[in-house]
């Protein structure tokens, strides 16, 4: 398997993702709401992620395109919103991710992101994947809510034959009927073939889309169940939604996880990990 290089502010070296490499978490507010909200979740969690000796990139959209409603927040805008992820970069000296839905934002996020993340809805834009590709950052690539774990063997080859090697692959369900999602185990492993580290969107894949009408809701009490299925099936990561009062979140507030109640629940899920790390170089 091909293990990730994801840069780092400063002198650091880059964190390493993949077998052998330290559990990653890939967490933060669904989108910036403000620099303040912002920064004090950065805050908690490379405090958690010290203590717990796991890697940290702190996530958070500074537009969010694909909302339910046309009055749904979407976030700063890319300027205002780059300005403020690259001042965490910097401030806490954490490496930073952020969703790109256009081409032309490619140029402008790359100079800021140390990841660059393709949303579900937009994992099969050749375009998109190939300007990605081209920036030379690491990619987190998330499975669409519509696409079979192996059918995203064709956006895998799109972004490699680009020339970028430096890919993760990110499960967060998939569409049961109307409303609703449901997670496949198996997508795990099989996208994990591939050669591509694999991460577990664990508060998405409580989400139910568009299932409050004019916005998505959610079932975060799933959330610790799904994620530790997840990492027991076998993966490098876990992605989660944050927010210190969820229910007053401006996006996703549904289907986030309390900050309070991560550090426990990545506590118990490095235990699973380390069993089944062990697990596997005894075979």
């Amino acid at each position: 398997m091909n293990s990730v290089s994801i840069s780092r502010p400063g002198n650091q070296g880059p964190i390493q993702v993949g077998p052998g490499h330290s559990f990653l978490l890939i967490a933060g507010p669904c989108v910036l709401e403000s620099e303040k909200l912002a920064r004090e979740v950065a805050a908690a969690l490379k405090e958690i992620a010290k203590r717990l000796a796991i890697s940290l990139v702190f996530k958070s959209s500074f537009d969010k395109a694909n909302r339910t409603s046309l009055d749904s927040y979407r976030g700063p805008g890319m300027t205002a919103g780059l300005k403020i992820l690259a001042d965490i970069r910097q401030d806490y000296n954490i490496p930073v991710i952020s969703d790109i839905h256009e081409t032309h934002q490619v140029e402008a996020a790359s100079a800021v992101l140390d990841v660059l993340q393709i949303p579900a809805f937009l994992c099969r834009q050749t375009d998109l994947l190939v300007a990605a590709a081209g920036s030379g950052k690491a990619i987190n690539l998330k499975k669409g809510q519509f696409v079979a774990p192996w059918d995203m063997a064709n956006a895998v080859n799109k972004i490699r034959a680009s020339g970028n090697k430096n890919l993760m692959l990110c499960e967060r369900g998939f569409a049961l009927g109307y409303n609703n999602l449901v997670v496949d185990m198996r997508a795990l492993p099989v996208m994990r073939s591939m050669g591509c580290p694999v991460i577990f969107d664990a508060t998405h894949s409580v989400q139910l889309p568009g299932g409050a009408g004019t916005s998505s809701g959610g079932q975060r009490e799933f959330i610790p169940p799904l994620a530790r299925a997840a990492v027991a099936a076998g993966l490098d990561g876990i992605f989660m939604e944050v927010h210190p009062r969820p229910e007053k979140a401006l996006c996703d507030g549904a289907n986030s996880m309390p900050l309070n109640r991560v550090e426990s629940l990545l506590e118990t899920l490095l235990k699973i990990h380390a069993l089944v790390s062990e697990e596997n170089t005894q075979k």
